[in-house]
């Protein structure tokens, strides 16, 4: 159960290999009323951190590398996706269910974080592109797309990466997609730990 706590504009990171704290401007990804609180968060059954996820067809069993935030409103036509900091665009995906923006945040100590946003459509970005909490960069899929893709897909996948995502080299299909995560390299609560933030604690634990 995710607690009702009231979320400051601000989030402290903090950073053990460095003994300080350093604090960013951050919002929830999704257009809740009022987007510096999570009371009305909320995820699917199977959308919480670090869940055991089965081996599938072409997909190794892992842990879930992220949070699956429903949709904040009955909106199926332009339900908007922001990112929750400054930051830069540096990967997109945009092929079908599995299309995803990468955000390279970084703070005024020169140290970075990433956030990744899957499972998106109607992207408003591009590459190289400076974004703000305030502007959208993508909606959850209309429900023509989950008819076509399947409704298993009508939610956002949210990460937050503690390391740079590997480089990928682009292709024909894919010019933009640059980078990919670590999302099927954790099988143990080891590896989750090395690569991700929980979003969850990132927001509470470190929340002034």
């Amino acid at each position: 159960m995710l607690k009702l706590y009231f979320v400051t504009l601000f989030i402290t990171l903090f950073f053990t290999n460095s003994g300080c704290c350093q604090k960013v401007e951050c919002f929830l990804p999704a257009a809740y009323k009022n987007r510096t609180t999570v009371d009305s968060l909320k995820l699917t059954s199977i959308g919480h951190f670090g869940q055991a996820r089965k081996a599938r067809p072409n997909i190794p069993a892992h842990l879930h590398t992220g949070i699956d935030i429903k949709r904040p409103n009955n909106n199926y036509k332009n339900e908007l996706i922001f990112p929750v900091a400054g930051g830069k665009v540096i990967s997109i995906r945009d092929d079908g269910p599995y299309a995803q923006i990468i955000i390279e945040h970084q703070l005024e100590s020169g140290k970075y974080f990433w956030t990744v946003y899957e499972h998106v459509s109607g992207i408003r970005a591009d590459i190289g592109e400076q974004v703000n909490p305030f502007k959208p960069i993508a909606r959850f899929m209309n429900k023509d797309e989950l008819n076509n893709y399947g409704w298993q897909f009508d939610h956002l996948h949210f990460e937050i990466l503690k390391k740079r995502p590997r480089p990928l080299k682009p292709t024909s299909k894919l010019p933009y997609r640059l980078f990919v995560t670590y999302s099927l390299k954790c099988s143990t609560k080891s590896d989750l730990n090395n690569y991700y933030f929980d979003p969850i604690d990132f927001i509470f634990k470190f929340t002034n």
